[in-house]
């Protein structure tokens, strides 16, 4: 029990730095880009959050692959169900902006995406901790 206290610790510490780090990069680049006004600067300025998102990223895998057989698929069914879920919702929603529909930012993809990941965990904690193991 120890090695997963610890693995959850890790996994908090890093996933919490590296959001902090990102957190932080998205207001100075928020900032900066009201000064900034050199065309070539402006799209690294913009894109700077995306540094310490690869690090959210690393975090993210580095517990998946701390995680048993069991957990490994819960979050495997989780994420395909969120997958799944994100193209239906993005499609569907692309075929409807043209019929007037108004365009939706990028930005809303990843919150759909988190959101139908938690659902998905929550649908297949619910499966496996019901004793049904088995494919439907």
């Amino acid at each position: 029990m120890t090695t997963c206290k610890t693995a959850s610790k890790r996994y908090a510490i890093e996933f919490g730095a590296a959001m902090a780090a990102y957190v932080a990069a998205v207001f100075v680049s928020a900032t900066l880009l009201k000064t900034v006004t050199h065309a070539i600067i402006r799209p690294a300025v913009a894109l700077l959050p995306m540094v310490p998102a690869v690090f959210v990223i690393i975090a993210i895998i580095r517990q998946l692959r701390r995680l048993d057989e069991l957990q490994r698929r819960i979050q495997f069914e989780a994420l395909a169900i969120s997958f799944m879920g994100t193209a239906f919702i993005t499609f569907g929603y692309g075929f409807l902006q043209l019929v007037g529909f108004p365009p939706v930012s990028w930005f809303a993809v990843w919150p759909i995406m988190a959101v139908l990941w938690l659902a998905g965990l929550w649908f297949s904690k619910r499966r496996y901790a019901g004793g049904d193991g088995g494919d439907e």
